[in-house]
């Protein structure tokens, strides 16, 4: 594959914005409102779109009251809790939980199965909620990830404002993405591919870890600051010696975000780790910036990240791989929050020395909102390194 920058990424999805956005927006239609009740919108009597534009993809307020370890201060009262007459015991009256059920119909012209019904895609219980003051907690159970029982992926303990500083520290299992571009809240069937991608044999990505994360925030310069500390080989299970780390090195990972103006956000990342596999090491380094520009209807996230490893495939003489990856994503929201209708533009590029790794997708993706806990999904896949295309109808909710 042809290396290519982010420019090229940036112009090509302007392209199809161009091209693509009038054809889908002429094509959507319209319903009815209705309020979604998954469990924080149960917990506050609140509508979705209070967190959400659209559902799960969270707006300023959602990423505030996720930062506050799901709890809005002024909106709790000591009814909604069970102290049994001790000041040290805070326990929801009623426990909050909720579902999520994506289902979709995927036509993919490679492959021995072109068309599949993938109904259910994914299910999953979900809970979170004040633990105690200041102390909130947040996870998920899948029960059918793509035909898996995945088991528990996100589960942490998030502490807010630790000594009435503006220093969380989040304790648990959580992708090490997650202050780059969340993959979970993404509107697209299509993922963001760089981040879950492993290199050669090495477990190391960006997707799931365990850890403890450190998010600060210096409100009067508009600086976030995230650093993290991870086992770095994924979800293993635990050995035999029950331990989930299969060596002894820890990664590590910084992210520094600065707004600029009220418009654009631009940040940097940078991590680093070792992975040990039959006394041969392998350092992993990633480090790129990002940016995330809001004008109007259109918002704008770009990423890129270049990856080094200095052996990837463990063998006795190392050898270096250099790893390029882009994710571009557009999203035009006609009427803002309010809207309905989304068009969503996704581009994906990974270029590695090792050519098992590389990947190059263009998406378009269409949402309208048949209620707010419900949207409706088309969306259409060009895959530009194998020469295919995909495409996927289906819908997501959440109860």
């Amino acid at each position: 594959m042809k290396r290519r920058n982010i420019i090229w990424s940036i112009l090509l999805v302007g392209m199809l914005a161009g091209v693509v956005l009038p054809t889908i927006l002429l094509g959507l239609m319209s319903a009815r409102d209705a309020n979604a009740v998954p469990a924080f919108a149960r917990r506050y009597r609140m509508s979705c779109t209070t967190c959400h534009a659209p559902f799960p993809k969270l707006k300023a307020f959602g990423d505030e009251f996720a930062g506050n370890g799901f709890v809005i201060p002024e909106e709790e009262k000591e009814r909604d809790y069970v102290s049994a007459g001790d000041d040290l015991l805070w326990l929801n009256r009623d426990f909050p939980v909720a579902v999520r059920f994506d289902a979709f119909g995927v036509y993919e012209d490679s492959g021995n199965t072109t068309n599949d019904a993938q109904t259910p895609w994914g299910v999953k219980l979900l809970s979170g909620g004040a633990l105690y003051k200041n102390i909130g907690y947040y996870f998920y159970f899948y029960f059918s990830e793509r035909g898996d029982v995945a088991g528990i992926e996100d589960a942490y303990v998030h502490f807010n404002d630790i000594f009435g500083t503006n220093v969380d520290i989040m304790v648990g299992q959580f992708q090490t993405s997650d202050p780059l571009m969340k993959r979970e809240l993404r509107l697209t069937y299509e993922d963001y591919e760089t981040y879950k991608t492993r290199i050669g044999n090495a477990r190391t990505n960006l997707a799931y870890g365990r850890g403890v994360m450190l998010p600060f925030s210096i409100d009067e310069t508009g600086t976030d600051i995230v650093a993290m500390v991870v086992n770095g080989n994924g979800l293993v299970d635990a050995g035999e010696d029950r331990k989930y780390d299969t060596d002894n090195a820890k990664n590590v990972g910084l992210r520094v975000s600065q707004a600029v103006g009220e418009l654009l956000n631009v940040g940097g990342f940078v991590y680093y780790g070792k992975e040990k596999q039959d006394g041969v090491i392998d350092e992993v380094v990633y480090v790129g910036p990002d940016a995330n520009l809001v004008i109007g209807p259109v918002e704008f996230t770009g990423q890129y990240l270049y990856r080094r490893d200095t052996n990837p495939i463990f063998l006795s003489s190392a050898v270096d791989v250099e790893t390029n990856g882009v994710i571009a994503e557009m999203i035009f929201a006609p009427h803002g929050d309010r809207s309905r209708h989304y068009v969503t533009l996704l581009y994906n590029l990974i270029d590695s020395d090792l050519d098992a790794a590389d990947y190059e997708t263009a998406t378009v993706s269409a949402t309208y909102l048949l209620a707010r806990n419900l949207r409706l999904i088309a969306e259409y896949t060009r895959d530009l390194e194998f020469e295919f295309n995909r495409v996927v109808i289906g819908f997501v909710s959440g109860f």
